[in-house]
């Protein structure tokens, strides 16, 4: 039997990340059903860092996590982010008219003539080209590599990791829980259920109200491409009414139809007909050539109603807080979203640091949803 402060569950990167900040003060264990924490959504993540991206609060995680991310990277002496330019690329009316909407809800994006965009990424059609906006700031991101570096922290500050542990049982124990996971029982003040697609089960075997996770498909490939110049250092190209997207991996191209299927919790399969479509619509805007998919994978991505990512606990359900719902934006806001987390389950509030992030944590709140039942 073991006994700490907080019990995380999960080990994805939500999971990873506010167990690391919250070990600097509490002791804590992380249970995760898998072997790994990479096995789902941290392990298929498209790694970008976009702060145009997202709802309001998503934006403003990730705008406040740029610095976090420069610290720990001076800290282990392994870039986290490696600048690479995002074009959102309209082709169309619809497109057109999410351009002008980003560019009002970002306005340090730089709105691009059609010549500027080819300039920029010469496979581009121009013909095509319609409007353009460019985020200077967003940037690749070392996904291993941040995962791996809250791994480092948690375990330096003695916290306990359980993998092939699934959550079996949470039961109130007086003021506290009692959580079993695999074959081992631990009792614990609170509870931070960072289940991603699996949220909501987790929630439920605590009695405690659900918060509507949708899991949602999302597919990827990557290509081989025909054209003959150098496409290193071409940006991350995204339809800016999120039809497809493309960017340079490897020698290859990663792309993706950005799929958005509801789909049970588990390990989604690739959607053959989504990506003939995407492969489509790329050969219809540039002149990348691709053709023949050399590998197709999918994950999930997991949202509640509004976009907006969970974090607290419902006024009635104290102690059990929620770290869910961070849909295809829970890498680029990681840092942040965990430090903010953990203040609230450490301290019942923001601290000074975490308040000017700019996300309101009433806001984010799971009483927002719903009224529990």
């Amino acid at each position: 039997m073991l006994s700490s402060d907080v019990v995380v569950v999960g080990a994805g990167m939500a999971g990873a990340s506010v167990a690391a900040e919250l070990s600097e003060r509490l002791s804590v264990v992380v249970v995760e059903a898998a072997a790994s924490g990479e096995e789902h959504s941290t392990g298929r993540s498209a790694a970008a860092f976009l702060p145009s991206y997202g709802g309001a609060s998503v934006r403003a995680l990730t705008r406040a996590s740029r610095p976090l991310y420069e610290a720990m990277a001076a800290e282990n002496g392994v870039p986290l982010l490696q600048p690479r330019p995002l074009l959102w690329l309209a082709t169309d009316e619809p497109g057109e008219e999410a351009v002008s909407e980003l560019t009002r809800t970002s306005p340090h994006l730089e709105r691009l003539t059609s010549g500027q965009a080819h300039r920029l990424c010469p496979p581009l059609r121009a013909d095509r080209v319609r409007s353009a906006a460019l985020d200077r700031s967003a940037a690749d991101v070392d996904v291993a590599g941040l995962h791996q570096t809250y791994f480092r922290m948690l375990r330096g500050r003695g916290a306990t990791v359980l993998f092939n542990a699934p959550v079996r049982d949470i039961r109130r124990r007086g003021k506290g829980w009692s959580i079993t996971a695999g074959e081992q029982v631990i009792h614990c003040a609170k509870v931070v259920n960072a289940a991603g697609a699996w949220a909501d089960q987790v929630a439920g075997r605590a009695d405690v109200p659900a918060i509507g996770i949708q899991p949602r498909r999302r597919t990827a490939f990557v290509s081989p491409t025909r054209y003959d110049g150098d496409i290193s250092g071409l940006p991350l190209v995204v339809d800016a009414c999120e039809r497809w997207y493309v960017k340079p991996e490897a020698g290859l191209m990663l792309g993706s139809p950005a799929d958005a299927t509801e789909v049970s919790p588990g390990r989604p399969r690739p959607d053959e007909l989504e990506i003939a479509r995407a492969l489509e619509a790329v050969d219809e805007a540039t002149t990348l050539g691709l053709r023949s998919v050399q590998r197709a994978w999918a994950g999930l991505r997991n949202f509640v109603a509004d976009h907006e990512p969970v974090v607290g606990a419902w006024s009635d359900h104290e102690g059990f807080y929620f770290l869910a719902g961070q849909g295809g934006y829970g890498i680029q806001m990681a840092p942040a979203l965990a430090r903010l987390a953990a203040d609230i389950v450490a301290e019942g509030t923001p601290s000074r640091e975490t308040a000017d992030y700019g996300a309101s944590a009433a806001g984010l709140r799971p009483d927002r949803l719903s009224v529990p039942l």
